[in-house]
């Protein structure tokens, strides 16, 4: 389908309801195009109000994944039975083909549009059409924009004031055997860094205290403009703006360089927090997994983050339950875990994906239930790494920035605010302390949240 640009008729307001499910990348998208039907005119309502047109970006990145989407989209329209349904992100991208459809054609029945990653900028004009539409009493029937990803979509997430999560870079040219992100998003592609440092600075200037550098492998940044990652950290930390500071989303372990460690370590504004996807702990299924570094380097990268930043948060990705992850594989795994000095553990359950090299392979499946154990250990693993690295914090100053969101223990209403180094503390709520920060002395009071 083409998409033509239609004028903006603001006299046409349509109420317009997203649901944004999977990554911090599809976040900030579906604020950009949410800012910009604002802008034109329309509002964004929540769940309980009905809705002209339900915006739902989805993520593909395991079956649950997908279920959830599929639940998003028979929810949303069992809730809003009149609305234009719109699917965009991830899952609309591979399922796009009819073939793949018809399968599901009890789900597709419900969707109205479907519009791939390059299209999801175009969706303020299919809005636009439809406020037209609407207004001479036009059927909607399903269309489909849906085409290869190639072009860079700039993105900032504006719906939090306090955490600004700027997009860098999206797609991936690594083709791991068990993944589908790179069909889904595309080539590695990314802006330039003067533009990127323009918006951040508008970011600022409006009120945003921290930028996240979000996309899909950012440290892969500059294969579309001759540059390269550790050129467009050093333009952030030049900004002269009032205070503020920057987290560098997921970066591979192959491109976390030490330069990157050091130069974060004397910055002025980039936090000691690194997340960095391991995925395994054992050489033979990395190589399975078609990863590009082995364990020693990873432990590498870690102990040298904490020679220069001992008090930085590392999050770590770990995948479990692959094929050929056998018994052996697994506990060489689980020990090299329990050495990592690290923070916190992200755990995912591999899940089967279409297309990927890793089913042509003559592999050992790994049992659902034996997937789920091993997830479950892993996750009370991280529980006991996050919880001892709260505890070593105890007694040292940090720098809190306060967010707006409230919780109430025992009754008594409580704000949270994390440190540079992702300790997320509690106090009393303070309105008036609100995208502002505050040096504390960390103390077992602090951690009621957690």
């Amino acid at each position: 389908m083409h998409i033509t640009l239609y004028p903006t008729n603001k006299d046409i307001k349509m109420k317009i309801k997203f649901v944004t499910l999977g990554c911090k990348l599809n976040f900030a998208e579906s604020s950009a195009i949410g800012k910009e039907l604002i802008a034109q005119g329309h509002q964004r309502v929540g769940r309980q109000e009905q809705a002209d047109v339900c915006i739902i970006n989805t993520c593909t990145v395991t079956d649950h994944a997908d279920q959830k989407d599929r639940q998003a989209i028979h929810r949303i329209r069992r809730e809003n039975p009149n609305a234009t349904l719109i699917v965009t992100g991830c899952y609309a991208q591979l399922n796009r083909s009819q073939e793949v459809r018809d399968k599901h054609a009890s789900l597709w029945a419900q969707v109205d549009y479907i519009v791939g990653q390059d299209e999801k900028s175009s969706i303020p004009d299919i809005v636009a059409h439809l406020a037209e539409k609407q207004a001479s009493g036009t059927h909607t029937a399903l269309q489909v924009a849906v085409e290869e990803p190639c072009h860079f979509n700039h993105a900032v997430s504006y719906d939090d004031r306090t955490r600004c999560f700027l997009k860098v870079q999206d797609g991936c040219n690594y083709f791991c055997s068990y993944c589908t992100i790179p069909f889904a998003r595309g080539r590695s592609r990314n802006p330039a860094i003067k533009e990127l440092v323009v918006q951040a600075t508008s970011a600022i200037e409006q009120g945003a205290k921290e930028l996240v550098l979000t996309g899909v492998n950012i440290g892969d940044f500059g294969r579309s403009t001759n540059e390269n990652f550790i050129s467009l950290l050093k333009a952030l930390d030049a900004i002269e703006r009032s205070e503020f500071r920057v987290r560098i989303g997921s970066c591979e372990p192959n491109l976390l360089t030490e330069e990157i460690i050091d130069f974060v370590a004397q910055s002025k504004h980039f936090t000691p927090h690194f997340h960095i996807p391991l995925q395994s702990g054992s050489n033979r299924v990395l190589k399975i997994m078609g990863r590009r570094y082995t364990r020693e380097l990873f432990a590498q990268r870690v102990a040298y983050i904490r020679s220069v930043l001992p008090d930085a948060f590392i999050g770590v990705d770990c995948m479990v339950g692959v094929r050929g992850e056998d018994e052996a594989c697994y506990q060489e795994y689980l020990e090299f875990i329990r050495e990592l000095p690290v923070s916190q553990l992200h755990v995912f359950t591999y899940s089967e994906r279409a297309n990927t090299r890793i089913l042509k392979e003559e592999l050992l499946v790994v049992p659902h239930k034996q997937r789920e154990a091993r997830s479950s250990e892993m996750r009370q693993l991280s529980d006991r790494k996050t919880q001892a690295f709260y505890e070593q914090n105890i007694g040292k100053p940090l720098t809190i920035l306060w967010e707006s969101n409230q919780c109430k223990i025992n009754g008594v209403a409580y704000m949270n605010g994390f440190s540079e180094n992702y300790i997320k503390v509690s106090a009393p709520y303070d309105k008036n302390k609100i995208n502002t920060f505050e040096t504390i002395t960390l103390a077992p009071s602090h951690l009621l949240s957690k």
